[in-house]
């Protein structure tokens, strides 16, 4: 090396664009091998965010998710040699299904490296749709390693979940679609995992319509790519519903598109996530995983940013788990007040259950579950324990039938 280039600044790393020619080159590869899903406005999300929403429902795709768009273009760029080689990816999840999905379709074998962990239902929708699934390791970790092993031993390619220009391109279709199907968008809010999503979202907003705000969403255990973005030390971890965005390692390339367009992250916690699930679910008649609700989450998070604005946003997943989304909506009754538990110590005498129930009947209570605890929990002998769950319109229902208790002199509180 030279005195002179010895004093040159180190080049930065060439970050890998995707252009909207891309993006419109993928809608053009995966026109009908995916779902073309429907944006609408929800009246109920509306209202509650206080500003208009339009959410673009790619929870509708045939494996409930937006990952479909990035596998189907990715496999589409397949050369003949590596369709004939065939390919792999490691996913406990969504990806897995697409890849396993759009290989079937494509006609090129496919092998999907899963957990140890990964639930069986996943692991028979995988293998339904035609491709070989190998159970390894403990972690996704060491899912991944055995992946890449089994990658170069086997002579097979490895489609990437989000650090990919082609599976990057792919999902960028869903702005496309957006834009075209709802112009009046002014924002667009998107989840961040990988980053994948985002930065194809970004990558053809910049071009569309140049200027436009483009927000990134993280759950708060997980704000991988917030502080990577910030030059940050990674730290996440803990439980979440939004498991589908519980990412520690994000792409190079979404992370270096998501800093050259300057797309801003915002955080949100777990409770937002759930409410936003349940919105969607009781106001929108839309089922969505947690990963697909936090978007929304974050535009019920931070109204000021939005208000007044037209927000373009994804429900980019469905696939919840059914005692998930029960307790979901359950835990969001108790919230909402629609839901209360009541406990009584009473007097241990006939008639006063039937007493209590009544009073609440009359003021249009509806008693769905009944602990009646009289011989260990009692306070004494002569008085009785009683749980309540009560089913009400609303908080101030609620409070009637609290006051009428209290008033008719039994010992209440609300737990």
């Amino acid at each position: 090396m030279s005195a002179v280039n010895a004093l040159l600044p180190a080049e930065a790393p060439v970050v890998p664009s995707v252009t909207l020619a891309d993006i419109r080159a993928a809608a053009e590869r995966i026109r009908g091998a995916i779902l073309r899903t429907p944006t609408i406005e929800s009246p109920a999300v509306s209202r509650a965010a206080g500003t208009r929403v339009m959410l673009k429902l790619d929870n509708l795709q045939a494996t409930g998710a937006f990952k479909e768009r990035g596998a189907a273009n990715r496999l589409a760029l397949l050369s003949a040699r590596e369709r004939a080689a065939g390919v792999i990816a490691m996913s406990a999840g969504n990806h897995a299904q697409a890849v396993a999905r759009h290989a079937q379709l494509a006609g090129v074998a496919a092998t999907i490296v899963m957990p140890k962990f990964t639930p069986a239902t996943k692991v028979v929708r995988t293998e339904s749709w035609g491709a070989r699934v190998v159970l390894h390791g403990e972690t996704l970790a060491e899912a991944a390693a055995h992946a890449h092993d089994l990658a170069r031993r086997e002579g097979l390619v490895f489609i990437h979940p989000y650090d990919d220009v082609g599976v990057i391109a792919g999902q960028g279709t869903m702005a496309l679609e957006m834009l075209e199907d709802a112009p009046e968008i002014e924002v667009l809010v998107i989840p961040i995992g990988g980053g994948g999503l985002c930065a194809g979202v970004a990558s053809a907003a910049a071009s569309l319509r140049p200027g436009m705000k483009v927000y990134g969403v993280e759950v708060e255990g997980y704000p991988a790519m917030a502080q990577r973005l910030a030059g940050q030390p990674v730290s996440v971890g803990g439980p979440t519903i939004a498991e589908g965005i519980a990412v520690r390692d994000v792409g190079e390339t979404p992370l270096g598109i998501l800093r050259d367009l300057d797309v801003e992250v915002l955080l949100v916690p777990e409770r937002a996530v759930e409410q936003a699930v349940a919105l969607l679910a009781e106001g929108a008649k839309v089922v969505a995983e947690g990963a697909g609700a936090t978007a929304l989450a974050a535009i019920l998070t931070y109204p000021a940013r939005f208000a007044g604005k037209v927000v373009g946003t994804t429900v980019c997943g469905g696939n919840i788990d059914a005692r998930a989304l029960s307790n979901v909506l359950l835990r969001q009754l108790l919230r909402d007040g629609r839901i209360m538990r009541l406990h009584f110590d009473i007097p241990d005498r006939p008639g006063v259950l039937a007493d209590i129930a009544a009073r609440i009947s009359d003021l249009g209570g509806n008693v769905i579950e009944v602990k009646h605890q009289q011989l260990f929990g009692a306070p004494t002998v002569q008085s009785t324990e009683l749980h309540l769950m009560v089913e009400v319109r609303d908080q101030a229902q609620g409070d009637a039938i609290i006051a009428a208790m209290e008033a008719a002199d039994y010992v209440v509180r609300r737990g």
